[in-house]
């Protein structure tokens, strides 16, 4: 007799996944039948999560340096307070299922391979969308949340903030080109952070400079073989650290107060190229903020009040995940580049 039952996908899928056993490739088999997302967003809607990336170096406003409190570890800044928007939206599109941001720490230079990986659905840390790098093929950026960037000078020793300063005031009066730093900065000792835009900048235009390769910001400022004569890094960056933290630091300028850009930069949120619809979603949210005044309140809450981070840390910080929680504490090292 034969059975009238009829015959159902799995059942057509067992004899070949029980032959296949043998060769370990029944999760093979068994993953032709998982869902398919029809797009990023979707996916983000069913797992309820957004995979963040951001940097494990501090760089502050945007990014703190994380703290520990009874709750747990946890991190804020202006971008942090950005990702908070962001979900809150995808909370809505997903029909009111709440979505929670799920924060990665991990080293800057590791970002682009992070997401490239599929890891995280976007990340950002201040990062430039529009200074072209080799590493960043295949990726997309939203519209410019903050648009003042750029990229600034400090130094701590006075001889060298005067000779700078000397240097650069016969060009006030007209724009200063990169062979007029170039020459400004000639025979000093630069610090970067590798595998950032300030990287490309020294390379490209620093010729004269002893460049000298830093692991992050923070051990830039500590480095004392090689000794540092100037750090190379984000302006807005600089300028805060400089005027809260260390404070025996200067920010270069033509004249004192006045800040000096080498260039201009806008940070915008990093995701992949193919993720259309979660980009459109993200440059949405940018929108709103930016036309009712509440990104402007953003960035003047972050760049310009008086506050103490670890107690918005742990008022209205996220929770973050880090493979190795030591190498949170460990900033890395500085080391003279090589001589091409």
């Amino acid at each position: 007799m034969h059975s009238s039952e009829p015959l159902t996908c799995a059942s057509l899928l067992l004899p070949f996944a029980l032959l296949l056993s043998g060769c370990g490739l029944v999760m093979d088999a068994a993953q032709l039948i998982r869902p398919v997302f029809a797009d990023e967003v979707d996916a983000i809607c069913a797992r309820q999560q957004l995979q963040v990336g951001m940097a494990i170096e501090p760089r502050q406003p945007f990014v703190f340096p994380a703290i520990w409190t009874d709750e747990g570890s946890r991190i804020t800044g202006l971008d942090i307070e950005l990702v908070r928007e962001i979900t809150a939206t995808l909370s809505a599109v997903c029909g009111g299922r709440a979505v929670r941001p799920v924060v990665r720490l991990v080293h800057f230079r590791d970002l682009f391979v992070e997401l490239n990986e599929g890891k995280v659905n976007l990340f950002l840390s201040a990062v430039a969308g529009n200074v072209p790098l080799p590493v960043r093929a295949g990726l997309a950026y939203s519209t410019p949340y903050f648009y003042d960037g750029g990229l600034g000078l400090i130094a701590k020793r006075p001889d060298v903030v005067s000779r700078l300063r000397d240097r650069l005031r016969p060009a006030a009066d007209r724009l200063v080109t990169p062979p007029t730093v170039r020459t400004a900065l000639a025979g000093l000792s630069v610090a970067v952070q590798e595998g950032t835009s300030a990287q490309l900048y020294a390379e490209a235009h620093l010729k004269d400079s002893r460049l000298v390769l830093c692991d992050s910001l923070p051990a830039a400022f500590e480095s004392l073989d090689p000794s540092v004569d100037v750090i190379l890094s984000k302006e807005p960056i600089l300028s805060f650290i400089t005027g809260r933290v260390r404070r025996d630091w200067q920010v270069l300028g033509i004249e004192p107060g006045k800040t000096l850009l080498l260039n201009r930069e806008h940070y915008g949120v990093v995701m992949a190229e193919e993720s259309y619809r979660l980009r459109r979603l993200v440059n949405d949210v940018l929108f709103q903020l930016d036309a009712s005044g509440r990104l402007a309140e953003m960035r003047r809450r972050w760049l310009l009040d008086s506050y103490a981070f670890p107690r918005r840390a742990a008022a209205e910080g996220l929770p973050f995940a880090v493979e190795k929680m030591v190498a949170q504490q460990y900033q890395g090292e500085c080391r003279w580049a090589a001589t091409p």
